[in-house]
């Protein structure tokens, strides 16, 4: 595993918080021509679809369980929930960085510390194919 710097080179997502998928869904449709992909992620408790906007995946995420995306909900409402940004390594030892965990499609992700970086929610998102 790599303890150099990480190599940012696009941001890969942009997770979305919402309260109804489905309406958000109608909504975002109503105004750009996307095709949706829908997925469920159990472990972090949401329902998602997702969209590619250029390069970069939209992700409309609505929480169904506890955890971190219906807390961030409940305290904000709807909006922003992270930045993921794409990085060329295929792992990575940072302490800055949680251990690294399975997403969507299989991404492989890690949180950014936020005590480490003067930001809101920021990810990345490991070397794979998309």
């Amino acid at each position: 595993m790599d303890t150099e710097k990480l190599d940012p080179s696009h941001v890969h997502h942009v997770n979305l918080l919402v309260r109804d998928l489905q309406t958000a869904k109608q909504q975002y449709a109503s105004l750009f021509d996307v095709d949706f992909i829908d997925e469920s992620l159990p472990s972090r408790g949401v329902i998602t679809a997702r969209f590619l906007a250029g390069e970069t995946w939209i992700v409309l995420v609505q929480p169904v369980g506890d955890g971190a995306p219906m807390r961030r909900l409940r305290e904000k409402g709807e909006g922003l929930f992270l930045l993921s940004l794409g990085v060329q390594q295929d792992a990575h030892t940072s302490p800055s960085l949680t251990p690294m965990r399975t997403g969507l499609s299989s991404w492989q992700v890690a949180d950014v510390d936020p005590n480490s970086l003067s930001n809101g929610q920021l990810q990345v998102t490991f070397t794979q194919t998309d």
